[in-house]
Protein backbone atom coordinates (compact mmCIF):
# COMPACT_ATOMS: atom_id res chain seq x y z
CA UNK A 1 0.00 0.00 0.00
CA UNK A 2 0.97 3.46 -1.16
CA UNK A 3 2.07 5.85 2.37
CA UNK A 4 0.78 9.30 1.37
CA UNK A 5 2.47 11.86 3.56
CA UNK A 6 0.79 14.91 3.16
CA UNK A 7 -1.29 18.35 4.13
CA UNK A 8 -4.64 20.12 3.48
CA UNK A 9 -2.46 22.63 0.88
CA UNK A 10 -3.05 22.50 -2.91
CA UNK A 11 -0.02 20.49 -3.75
CA UNK A 12 -0.81 18.04 -1.23
CA UNK A 13 -4.42 17.77 -2.96
CA UNK A 14 -3.19 16.97 -5.98
CA UNK A 15 -1.66 13.56 -4.99
CA UNK A 16 -4.74 12.57 -3.03
CA UNK A 17 -7.04 13.47 -5.87
CA UNK A 18 -4.94 11.46 -8.29
CA UNK A 19 -5.40 8.73 -5.51
CA UNK A 20 -8.30 8.56 -5.67
CA UNK A 21 -9.22 8.67 -9.42
CA UNK A 22 -6.80 6.17 -10.23
CA UNK A 23 -8.40 3.49 -7.32
CA UNK A 24 -4.88 3.01 -5.77
CA UNK A 25 -4.96 2.11 -2.18
CA UNK A 26 -3.14 4.13 0.05
CA UNK A 27 -2.82 5.30 4.05
CA UNK A 28 -3.12 9.05 4.20
CA UNK A 29 -0.48 10.16 6.70
CA UNK A 30 -0.65 13.98 7.83
CA UNK A 31 2.46 16.09 8.01
CA UNK A 32 1.32 19.31 10.05
CA UNK A 33 2.99 22.11 8.26
CA UNK A 34 1.23 24.43 10.77
CA UNK A 35 3.05 23.09 13.40
CA UNK A 36 6.09 22.17 11.51
CA UNK A 37 6.08 18.74 11.46
CA UNK A 38 7.63 18.67 8.21
CA UNK A 39 11.17 19.74 9.17
CA UNK A 40 11.39 16.47 11.59
CA UNK A 41 14.33 14.44 11.14
CA UNK A 42 12.03 11.51 10.17
CA UNK A 43 10.30 13.21 7.40
CA UNK A 44 13.47 14.62 6.14
CA UNK A 45 14.58 11.34 5.35
CA UNK A 46 11.81 11.42 3.18
CA UNK A 47 11.33 14.39 1.91
CA UNK A 48 15.30 16.14 1.59
CA UNK A 49 13.57 19.27 0.70
CA UNK A 50 10.90 19.24 3.78
CA UNK A 51 8.19 19.97 1.54
CA UNK A 52 5.02 17.77 1.33
CA UNK A 53 3.42 15.82 -0.29
CA UNK A 54 5.66 12.66 -0.51
CA UNK A 55 5.07 8.92 -0.95
CA UNK A 56 6.82 5.71 0.04
CA UNK A 57 5.75 2.72 -2.62
CA UNK A 58 7.47 -0.14 -1.48
CA UNK A 59 11.48 0.15 -2.09
CA UNK A 60 10.32 3.80 -4.47
CA UNK A 61 10.12 7.03 -2.08
CA UNK A 62 9.72 9.97 -3.91
CA UNK A 63 9.01 14.19 -3.17
CA UNK A 64 7.70 16.64 -5.65
CA UNK A 65 4.15 16.82 -6.78
CA UNK A 66 4.63 16.59 -10.22
CA UNK A 67 7.09 13.85 -10.29
CA UNK A 68 4.70 11.85 -7.51
CA UNK A 69 1.84 12.68 -9.93
CA UNK A 70 4.04 11.10 -13.17
CA UNK A 71 5.12 7.84 -10.89
CA UNK A 72 1.45 7.09 -10.46
CA UNK A 73 0.48 7.70 -13.61
CA UNK A 74 2.67 5.32 -15.08
CA UNK A 75 2.34 2.78 -12.34
CA UNK A 76 -1.70 2.78 -13.11
CA UNK A 77 -1.46 3.15 -16.67
CA UNK A 78 -4.60 6.11 -15.73
CA UNK A 79 -4.49 9.85 -16.74
CA UNK A 80 -1.61 9.58 -19.09
CA UNK A 81 -1.54 9.61 -22.74
CA UNK A 82 0.86 7.21 -24.58
CA UNK A 83 4.77 8.53 -24.25
CA UNK A 84 5.84 10.75 -27.21
CA UNK A 85 2.25 11.29 -28.71
CA UNK A 86 0.79 14.91 -29.43
CA UNK A 87 -1.33 14.93 -26.23
CA UNK A 88 1.44 13.09 -23.87
CA UNK A 89 3.70 16.44 -24.39
CA UNK A 90 0.66 18.92 -24.34
CA UNK A 91 -0.06 17.34 -21.31
CA UNK A 92 3.68 17.49 -20.28
CA UNK A 93 3.55 21.54 -21.07
CA UNK A 94 0.95 22.22 -18.80
CA UNK A 95 2.06 20.49 -15.96
CA UNK A 96 4.88 22.01 -16.16
CA UNK A 97 3.05 25.56 -16.60
CA UNK A 98 1.69 24.59 -13.46
CA UNK A 99 4.40 23.40 -11.72
CA UNK A 100 6.07 26.82 -12.82
CA UNK A 101 3.53 29.39 -12.36
CA UNK A 102 0.20 28.65 -11.61
CA UNK A 103 1.51 27.39 -8.11
CA UNK A 104 4.07 29.59 -7.15
CA UNK A 105 2.89 33.02 -8.38
CA UNK A 106 -0.68 31.81 -6.91
CA UNK A 107 1.06 30.76 -3.62
CA UNK A 108 2.31 34.39 -3.26
CA UNK A 109 -0.79 35.48 -3.85
CA UNK A 110 -1.65 33.58 -0.65
CA UNK A 111 1.27 34.94 1.44
CA UNK A 112 0.58 38.63 0.46
CA UNK A 113 -3.20 38.65 0.04
CA UNK A 114 -4.10 36.19 2.55
CA UNK A 115 -2.01 35.74 5.24
CA UNK A 116 -0.28 39.17 5.07
CA UNK A 117 -2.89 42.02 3.81
CA UNK A 118 -1.65 45.53 4.32
CA UNK A 119 1.98 44.51 4.84
CA UNK A 120 2.98 45.46 1.16
CA UNK A 121 0.36 47.05 -1.69
CA UNK A 122 3.42 46.69 -4.17
CA UNK A 123 3.23 42.70 -3.38
CA UNK A 124 -0.12 42.87 -2.99
CA UNK A 125 -1.03 44.51 -6.45
CA UNK A 126 1.70 42.41 -8.01
CA UNK A 127 1.08 39.40 -7.13
CA UNK A 128 -3.18 39.51 -7.97
CA UNK A 129 -2.24 40.61 -11.38
CA UNK A 130 -0.24 37.92 -12.00
CA UNK A 131 -3.05 35.73 -10.62
CA UNK A 132 -5.51 37.68 -12.71
CA UNK A 133 -3.34 37.10 -15.78
CA UNK A 134 -2.45 32.93 -15.19
CA UNK A 135 -6.57 32.63 -14.56
CA UNK A 136 -6.68 34.42 -18.02
CA UNK A 137 -4.29 32.19 -20.07
CA UNK A 138 -6.31 28.85 -18.11
CA UNK A 139 -9.11 30.07 -19.59
CA UNK A 140 -8.15 31.09 -22.95
CA UNK A 141 -6.88 27.25 -23.28
CA UNK A 142 -10.47 25.95 -21.75
CA UNK A 143 -12.37 27.50 -24.37
CA UNK A 144 -10.69 25.08 -26.48
CA UNK A 145 -10.32 21.91 -24.75
CA UNK A 146 -12.46 20.01 -22.07
CA UNK A 147 -9.81 19.34 -19.75
CA UNK A 148 -6.45 20.58 -20.04
CA UNK A 149 -5.84 18.11 -22.90
CA UNK A 150 -8.91 16.08 -24.59
CA UNK A 151 -9.51 14.08 -21.77
CA UNK A 152 -8.81 14.19 -17.96
CA UNK A 153 -5.07 13.83 -17.16
CA UNK A 154 -3.20 14.24 -14.31
CA UNK A 155 -2.46 17.82 -15.81
CA UNK A 156 -5.86 18.76 -14.40
CA UNK A 157 -5.24 16.87 -10.85
CA UNK A 158 -2.12 19.50 -10.47
CA UNK A 159 -4.03 22.61 -11.49
CA UNK A 160 -7.10 22.00 -10.24
CA UNK A 161 -6.37 22.58 -6.68
CA UNK A 162 -4.75 25.63 -6.77
CA UNK A 163 -7.58 27.00 -8.63
CA UNK A 164 -9.70 25.48 -5.56
CA UNK A 165 -8.55 28.77 -3.50
CA UNK A 166 -10.10 31.45 -5.87
CA UNK A 167 -11.34 33.04 -3.18
CA UNK A 168 -7.93 33.45 -1.48
CA UNK A 169 -6.34 34.94 -4.55
CA UNK A 170 -9.54 37.36 -4.96
CA UNK A 171 -10.53 36.29 -8.00
CA UNK A 172 -14.52 35.69 -9.53
CA UNK A 173 -14.59 32.80 -11.27
CA UNK A 174 -17.36 34.17 -12.99
CA UNK A 175 -14.99 36.71 -15.05
CA UNK A 176 -13.33 33.35 -16.18
CA UNK A 177 -16.53 31.12 -17.94
CA UNK A 178 -14.61 28.00 -19.21
CA UNK A 179 -12.12 28.08 -15.91
CA UNK A 180 -15.53 28.04 -14.02
CA UNK A 181 -17.35 25.53 -16.27
CA UNK A 182 -14.06 22.89 -16.22
CA UNK A 183 -13.70 23.65 -12.55
CA UNK A 184 -17.42 22.62 -11.28
CA UNK A 185 -17.13 19.66 -13.47
CA UNK A 186 -14.36 18.30 -11.79
CA UNK A 187 -15.87 19.60 -8.31
CA UNK A 188 -19.00 17.44 -9.01
CA UNK A 189 -16.95 14.11 -9.28
CA UNK A 190 -16.37 12.06 -6.08
CA UNK A 191 -12.68 11.20 -6.52
CA UNK A 192 -11.99 15.09 -6.52
CA UNK A 193 -13.94 15.58 -3.59
CA UNK A 194 -12.69 12.36 -1.59
CA UNK A 195 -9.40 13.05 -2.31
CA UNK A 196 -9.74 17.12 -1.55
CA UNK A 197 -10.54 16.20 2.28
CA UNK A 198 -7.38 14.50 2.35
CA UNK A 199 -5.47 13.66 4.94
CA UNK A 200 -8.47 15.47 7.29
CA UNK A 201 -11.38 17.14 6.55
CA UNK A 202 -10.66 20.82 6.29
CA UNK A 203 -14.31 21.63 4.57
CA UNK A 204 -15.89 21.11 1.92
CA UNK A 205 -14.66 22.07 -1.91
CA UNK A 206 -15.70 25.64 -2.39
CA UNK A 207 -18.16 26.04 -4.87
CA UNK A 208 -18.87 29.28 -7.29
Amino acid sequence: MIKLYSWTTPNGRKVSIALEEMGLSYESLPVNIGKDEQFAPSFLKISPNNRIPAIVDGDVTLFESGAILMYLAQKSGKFIPDYGSEQYWKMMQWLMWQMGGFGPMLGQAHHFLKYNAGTSAYAEQRFHSEAKRLYGVLDRHLAQSPYIIDTLSIADFAIWPWASRFEWHQIDLNAFQHVKRWYLELAARPGFQRGYKQPLDAGDVPLV
